[in-house]
């Protein structure tokens, strides 16, 4: 069974949202503080984590920097919620290293339809597999989840990982935003594709010099280029 932990202050959500994970069969740890999620998740390591963004004790987006820090905890995917729907607190989360991104009042369908794509996305993640790709300066390790640029590791959250080895993969063909969304994030239903933007420009960013092999087709989407 599957293990999600909710970290929400707000006592009625989270027991909505512990009745509808419970009901999809998922096993729920429930807490209200931002440093006792970011205990528990140390000690259950959960496989999943929904995190508020705003919380008693410890700032969600600290909560998730600190279990990026962690190689214990590293790989857990996180899924914020916020009732901020600004540009900037989505671009803060996903520079903490969250995983997706959702804003309150939300679909509960949509927020399930999410939670199983990112823990089902994770568990392919972590079988791996023995290739290594290179395009230019860059190398991916699939087996280690290690990428280098000119020798020198960078730190990629899954997300980033996953992204540039798809765009890797299909290095020199135009990869539409929502086909991004549906085979990268794995969602089967309408998503935002904002989403893809911000991840494409974190993911820029720190492959450094080596970003620019990543081209916007305005209009379409994106593509790497060696």
């Amino acid at each position: 069974m599957k293990k999600v932990l909710v970290v929400e202050d707000e006592r009625d959500l989270a027991e909505l949202l512990a009745y509808n994970l419970e009901k999809e069969g998922y096993q729920v740890l429930l807490t209200g503080n931002g440093l006792e999620g970011l205990e528990t998740a140390r000690r259950e390591l959960p496989d999943l984590v929904l995190l508020d963004l705003m919380l008693p004790g410890m700032m969600g987006t600290e909560v998730c920097s600190s279990l990026r820090h962690s190689e214990k905890t590293r790989a857990i995917p996180v899924l914020m919620l916020t009732a901020r729907g600004d540009e900037i607190d989505r671009v803060v989360g996903f520079e903490m290293g969250a995983d997706d991104y959702i804003v309150k009042p939300f679909s509960m369908r949509e927020l399930m339809l999410r939670i199983r794509a990112i823990i089902r996305r994770s568990s392919q993640d972590s079988a791996g597999n023995d290739r290594q790709i290179t395009a230019g300066p860059v190398v991916i390790d699939c087996s280690s989840h290690r990428v280098t640029v000119g020798g020198s590791e960078i730190e990629l959250t899954s997300t980033e990982f996953k992204l540039l080895l798809y765009l890797a993969e299909h290095s020199g063909r135009v990869m539409k935003r929502e086909l991004l969304l549906q085979d990268v994030w794995g969602y089967n239903f309408v998503g935002d594709t904002r989403t893809v933007d911000t991840h494409v420009t974190r993911l820029r960013n720190k492959l450094g010099e080596a970003g620019d092999m990543i081209k916007t087709v305005r209009g379409f989407g994106y593509k790497l280029e060696e």
